[in-house]
């Protein structure tokens, strides 16, 4: 697979990615709920995550500077990781799922480092501007802005289920972008395929040049 194969695929994600978000982030209040399509389970729900991937969280103010600061050091592994395994040639599969990790990863980095520099603090009842005088927060310590939710159906557990019984139950809760869809994607589709992707192609290993330290003599014939 070649490096501009990649190129596109980590830019087509990145650019998805933002649009959506700055689409969602300039367009609607925090804690927006929107039918897509009329699909009663597929929805836009415009929330933000000061943490990890899934709503995860990660210790206040320094926590969030800290995992946005490991979040840049996974990106520029994840830079040169990417070029090496394009140069060793292993698998298509296997670059496919860096790049989608890779992307994922970037996306939610730019949140992080300047979605506070870039937006107004979006609330319940304002819908926040791009590019104004003053941003809510600082470098490296923007939200991550969230908004795709797949309710697909609701039930309760039933009572005999030890500690949920009786508790409600929601398949899919979460609310993600997709960015975090990209990183999920690439990781599952590597765990189901790891034995054909954690490979190169040896097909240039395979052909060698033979030598020999013979002397081939004037007087040698081929009977």
């Amino acid at each position: 697979m070649k490096l501009r194969s990649a190129v596109i695929i980590v830019l087509l994600i990145i650019i998805a990615d933002q649009a959506l978000k700055i689409w969602i982030k300039t367009s609607f209040p925090f804690g927006h709920v929107m039918d897509v399509l009329g699909i009663p389970w597929f929805k836009l729900y415009f929330i933000e995550n000061e943490g990890m991937a899934w709503g995860w969280k990660f210790g206040g103010e320094w926590g969030k500077m800290i995992l946005t600061l490991f979040r840049l050091v996974a990106v520029i592994f994840g830079t040169w990781y990417l070029g090496r395994i394009i140069r060793q040639n292993y698998s298509r599969g296997f670059i496919i799922c860096a790049c989608l990790i890779y992307a994922g990863a970037l996306g939610n980095l730019i949140d992080s480092m300047f979605y506070g520099m870039l937006f107004e603090d979006s609330s319940y009842v304002h819908v926040a501007k791009m590019f104004p005088e003053k941003g809510y927060a600082g470098f490296l310590h923007g939200r991550v802005v969230d908004m795709l939710y797949f309710p697909m159906f609701h039930t309760t557990f039933p009572g005999w289920v030890p500690f949920v019984g009786g508790k409600p139950f929601e398949f899919f809760s979460p609310i993600f972008n997709i960015a975090d869809a990209s990183i999920s994607v690439g990781v599952i589709t590597l765990l189901l395929f790891q034995k054909k992707f954690f490979k190169r192609n040896e097909n240039s290993d395979l052909h060698h040049t033979v030598q020999t330290n013979s002397e081939v003599s004037d007087q040698a014939h081929i009977m």
